[in-house]
């Protein structure tokens, strides 16, 4: 029996214990005699069993229907779902989606800053039956990104936050305390979010806090004298410490860390001259990036997988020890893979102009001179990233739906690529 209440918005949660693993449950919730839909979830696969994860992120409400979302809720193979943040957004109706999508527009109907709209929100969010049946269908695995507290975040401040809006302290707490009450993770707004799973003897899950927990202000641009300083630090030292030493003592064949910004470098100078490189991924980060891929390399770490949300595109990366040497050396050492998600429905370049205006866009990012470690990109479809793990290999594949702004949408599967056990290299996979 469990009791809530105003102070944590009348949500629940039942810590279970005593589950055997890949096993499938149900469940449902009584008050005051009314039963609750029956939900259905599945323990973590243990053993030497294969891993079979959904990877989402940026689900915009206002910008469209979550047609990918009900198509997940529809398999039946899935260990978990994993979304890598931006599950909700913080604008007010119109500034960031499809103005035309009426019954789509946020509540409340402007920015929300205080506890009550935060909670609004979410509340809107979790009223959407696509929302709601993926939930019910499925286990989820959550981080937040910037758009649960404000664009581009950071633990002192955020791009989006103005002085008129209050104090910002206080505006990040209220986003934390009430991302605890909706979603499903353990603890409280004191506690640190990253965390790790063991899903199986062959798969350790390691999610990272790049937001809130350390991250330092976004410099503008590259000629800034702090951008290649060791202060300039995305996940803060007691969280890289905690990291490396997940990795150094994991005994799971792979590693796979949901990660919210671009890890890998990318060049975007065929889009932007002038600035070449993301400031808010870890392009501007690069001292701290440097001495992770310093811990990989030395370790001889193998078969680290990043997946990644946040740029609304798909990704497929090779990542690099030293991107130049990769550039001008046939012996290429690679220290990790990395997948990028696209959106479930926020805007992709899609949203700007013609599909064929996209697709030389991404040629012009695979011919880039700067990218030679970039094998994939779609800055064009949304959908989701699936990431197969067995004891042989990684396969990720992208599956992507044919409308945002109708129900009745279809889903295709498009690229897939694979990874065998210690190879680090990104192959095409023509099964």
């Amino acid at each position: 029996r469990m009791t809530t209440d105003s102070s944590r918005d009348y949500t629940v949660k039942v810590d279970v214990s005593g589950l055997k693993p890949n096993t499938t449950y149900y469940y449902r919730f009584m008050v005051h005699e009314k039963f609750s839909p029956v939900g259905r979830t599945r323990t973590a696969p243990g053993g030497d069993n294969p891993v079979r994860l959904a990877v989402i992120s940026c689900t915009n409400h206002e910008e469209g229907y979550f047609n990918v979302l009900r198509q997940l809720s529809e398999r039946n193979d899935l260990t978990a779902v994993l979304h890598l943040g931006d599950y909700i957004y913080e604008y007010g109706p119109g500034t960031y989606g499809d103005t035309s999508l009426k019954e789509r527009q946020h509540l409340p109907p402007h920015e929300i800053v205080s506890i009550g709209d935060y909670r609004t929100r979410y509340a809107q969010y979790r009223l959407d039956p696509d929302f709601q049946r993926v939930h019910q269908r499925h286990p989820f695995i959550t981080i937040w990104d910037d758009h649960e507290i404000s664009n581009n975040a950071y633990k002192d401040g955020a791009q989006n936050h103005q002085t008129e809006e209050g104090d910002y302290m206080k505006r990040k707490n209220v986003a934390r305390q009430v991302y605890y009450e909706w979603l499903p993770v353990r603890g409280d707004e004191n506690s640190t979010l990253y965390r790790q799973f063991y899903l199986s003897e062959q798969t350790q899950l390691i999610m990272l806090d790049e937001r809130l927990a350390g991250r330092t202000q976004q410099v503008a641009d590259t000629s800034d004298a702090h951008w290649s300083s060791a202060d300039q630090q995305m996940l803060g030292r007691e969280q890289f410490n905690w990291l490396v030493g997940q990795l150094s003592g994991s005994q799971a064949r792979w590693k796979v860390i949901g990660n919210q910004v671009i890890f890998s470098p990318l060049s975007h100078g065929s889009r932007n001259k002038e600035h070449p490189l993301n400031m808010d991924a870890w392009d501007g980060y690069p001292a701290e990036r440097k001495r992770l891929l310093d811990f990989i390399h030395l370790g001889e770490l193998q078969n680290i997988v990043f997946v990644t949300g946040d740029t609304h595109c798909s990704w497929a990366f090779e990542v690099p020890y030293d991107v130049k040497e990769y550039k001008n050396s046939e012996e290429r050492e690679v220290v990790a893979v990395e997948f990028g998600t696209p959106s479930i429905t926020s805007k992709n370049l899609d949203a700007y102009m013609s599909g064929d205006s996209v697709q030389s866009i991404e040629r012009a990012y695979l011919r880039d001179p700067e990218n030679p470690h970039l094998k994939y990109v779609n800055m064009r479809d949304h959908g989701y990233l699936e990431l197969y793990l067995d004891s042989l290999e990684a396969i990720a594949t992208w599956y992507y739906t044919t409308d945002l702004k109708s129900r009745e949408a279809g889903i295709f599967e498009s690229a897939s690529f694979r990874v065998k056990d210690k190879s680090q290299v990104i192959t095409k996979n023509e099964d």
